[in-house]
């Protein structure tokens, strides 16, 4: 199953991509397909957008994945680059489409690499993955919590 998560963060004054990057930038990698763009937005270049696409396989852990994270913003703070709003989007993945050729195209049902959509894995999934994401975040807060604490 894939999952996207969208987090906009906005750099504060001053600040510059390149700080973002160096600070943000993962030092330890997920062990499975991840691929994270980044783009900043055109209309505002204070506004850095990160679109990351993940795969969890059968038999994965997918809190071991957002531990990953969470340990990377706990040992690599943003705090001091951005601005403490963060906008967190989180779905999963139920289609793919290729609208490069040119011309008329015909309708296709939702699927991934050829393999029609199981929306009721989809539900399943998306319910595992909003508990899982709560935990996270709980995680994450702690963390900061207990470094932010003398």
């Amino acid at each position: 199953m894939w999952w996207i998560s969208i987090l906009s963060r906005r750099l504060r004054e001053g600040r510059t991509y390149e700080d973002f990057r160096q600070a943000w930038y993962h030092t330890v990698g997920f062990g499975s397909q991840a691929k994270l763009y980044t783009a900043i937005n055109m209309f505002d270049p204070r506004e850095i957008i990160v679109v990351a696409l993940g795969e969890v396989v059968p038999g994965q852990d997918p809190m071991a994945l957002l531990r990953i994270d969470v340990k990377e913003r706990t040992e690599h703070p943003l705090e001091a680059v951005i601005e403490p709003e963060v906008g967190r989007t989180f779905g999963l993945l139920v289609a793919e489409d290729d609208f490069s050729p040119e011309g008329r195209i015909a309708y296709r049902a939702a699927s991934i690499d050829g393999k029609p959509t199981d929306f009721a894995e989809i539900d399943q999934g998306m319910a595992i993955a909003r508990n899982l994401i709560a935990q996270a975040g709980e995680e994450r807060d702690r963390a900061k919590k207990n470094r932010e604490s003398p």
